[in-house]
């Protein structure tokens, strides 16, 4: 079993097919198969069920692709380390997370991050769901996921850095703007703006809005959360959206946030394969935006 038997056996299993790692990896279907042939000949068990349009994993498939992605991670990771103390680089930190995190959590530590390390990149790739950022972070593609937090992930530690009260975002001149707060039946009459689908905010809103008894009420659409805040200036619908550090809704602002007490805060923070196995610049870097919460700029 060799380093390379278990790269190509991870691609296969995610791609499902034979013939397109093959192409991606510039290699023969046979010489890919021979390497999954040989893993099965290793472990005793067959791991891929060969189909007419594809391949599947069987049980031990799957068992040996969360050994081998995990393993492989931590292995690569510890090589870009490695390359970066021979080449005396400040190296890279890649984080993942949501399209519209990093300008409302972490804008500040950014800047004080390059002040302090001027020779470290910052690199991010952007990702729709928290599932989405897991699997990056599983694969290896990234040292760090920034995500909302819930049950826990096998593979992964998450480490809490805020909770997030819900607020209602309304134009400033809708009558809602004036409530102290927003209650359930408030909630029923709202002109909801769904947040993208298979996010995890938009699951764990509804089942709150199921919790309340109070719908969910029916989407008049579906947006990020920075674009439903415009949405909401617009008039087009009400965005419930966690209460970010800079949401624009000081005095004179276009828009209004209005608490909503009856739903339960949401908690958001980092998620890493092993906190002690990521570089110091990766470590600073999280430590910075936990210190720093991401606080608006005066």
């Amino acid at each position: 079993m060799t380093l390379d038997d278990l790269r190509v056996f991870i691609a296969v299993y995610e791609a499902g097919n034979l013939s397109t790692v093959a192409r991606d990896v510039g290699r023969t279907q046979s010489a890919v198969s021979q390497h999954v042939r040989r893993l099965e000949r290793e472990t005793g068990l067959p791991l891929l069920e060969r189909r007419p349009r594809g391949v599947v994993p069987t049980t031990a498939g799957h068992v040996l692709y969360q050994a081998a992605l995990g393993g492989l991670a931590s292995l690569d990771a510890g090589l870009r380390r490695l390359g970066e103390l021979r080449d005396g680089g400040g190296g890279t930190v890649r984080i993942t997370t949501g399209g519209v995190t990093v300008r409302h959590f972490m804008a500040d530590a950014i800047t004080e991050f390059r002040g302090r390390r001027p020779d470290t990149a910052l690199e991010f790739r952007s990702a729709q769901s928290t599932r989405r950022c897991v699997e990056l972070l599983r694969a290896g593609h990234v040292d760090l996921a920034w995500i909302t937090l819930g049950e826990p992930l096998p593979g992964v530690e998450q480490r809490p850095v805020v909770d997030l009260p819900w607020v209602l975002v309304v134009a400033a001149d809708d009558p809602l703007a004036a409530e102290d707060e927003i209650r359930p039946a408030d909630l029923a009459r709202i002109r909801y703006i769904a947040h993208p689908e298979n996010s995890a905010s938009r699951r764990r809103l509804e089942e709150e809005f199921v919790r309340l008894g109070c719908g969910p009420p029916e989407p008049v659409g579906v947006a990020d959360w920075d674009t439903a805040v415009l949405l909401a200036e617009l008039g087009v619908g009400h965005a419930v959206l966690p209460s970010l550090p800079r949401l624009p809704t000081a005095g004179g602002a276009p828009v209004a946030s209005v608490p909503i007490p009856a739903l339960t805060p949401i908690s958001v923070g980092w998620a890493a394969r092993q906190w002690t196995a990521l570089s110091p610049s990766a470590a600073e870097f999280a430590a910075l935006v936990t210190d720093l919460r991401a606080a608006p700029t005066p």
